[in-house]
């Protein structure tokens, strides 16, 4: 299972290495990874750890004098709260992909624009941190997880499929890889939700930070069902 907790005092490279290595030294963490934007710590380990016992070996751990103080302290922001931009995004997609059919209104237009701009809009924000984005997103993704190159590549298959979708290009083709692409991630997204896995949801990258939520799951699912309704409106 992985945990993300909060931490204050860091201010290099140098600060993340130490941390990483501190933290994967020992024996219950099976793996850790910083992230010093975010000021944050994944860890991967059979339970989670109380900030004590993680601030406890840290302070054992450091012995140069002036070095900085890293306190570490458990998400506590609700994921309402911290959901409120994936909302906001999902709002303006919409009201964007209406105004786009406003004149001539038909269901399958909409559907196309909405999933095109969905792919757009999500894979620029993926592509602000893209150096960022793949540590996320193979943290849930099987297939990310297995093949590490296909993270790196992900936010260019969005791209690629947001402007096919808009265009109205190779159509069938762009349904059936959405099908592939979002099913595996939603696979990914069902197992750490049944896990109750607290890790960062690479949806929007890394630049908004995230939890991966029931709403997550719904974002996916909404996509799924459009491409399946799609596809069948395309071979009746």
């Amino acid at each position: 299972m992985t945990f993300t907790y909060n931490i204050s005092g860091m201010t290099c490279g140098g600060c993340k290495a130490s941390v990483e290595k501190q933290l994967n030294a020992l024996s219950q963490i099976e793996s850790a990874l910083v992230d010093l934007e975010l000021n944050s710590v994944s860890i991967n380990a059979s339970r989670e750890l109380s900030v004590e016992e993680l601030q406890k070996a840290l302070l054992e751990k450091f012995t140069i004098t002036k070095s900085p103080v890293f306190k570490i302290e458990a998400e506590e922001k609700s994921d309402l709260k911290q959901l409120f931009p994936l909302f906001l995004i999902f709002l303006y997609i919409t009201v964007a992909a209406l105004f786009l059919n406003l004149n001539t209104f038909k269901i399958e237009a909409f559907m196309f624009d909405f999933m095109g701009l969905f792919y757009i809009v999500f894979s620029f924000f993926k592509f602000l941190d893209y150096q960022g984005f793949p540590k996320s997103f193979k943290m849930y993704d099987p297939l990310a997880k297995k093949i590490p190159f296909y993270a790196w590549i992900y936010p260019f298959i969005e791209a690629a499929l947001g402007i096919l979708f808009l265009t109205r290009i190779e159509i069938t083709l762009a349904l059936i890889v959405t099908l592939i692409v979002l099913g595996i991630t939603t696979v990914g997204v069902t197992n750490s939700l049944l896990n109750k896995s607290k890790i960062q949801c690479a949806c929007l990258g890394t630049a908004l930070k995230l939890p991966m939520t029931k709403a997550t799951f719904i974002e996916n699912s909404i996509m799924l069902i459009m491409a399946i309704f799609m596809l069948i409106k395309i071979y009746n």
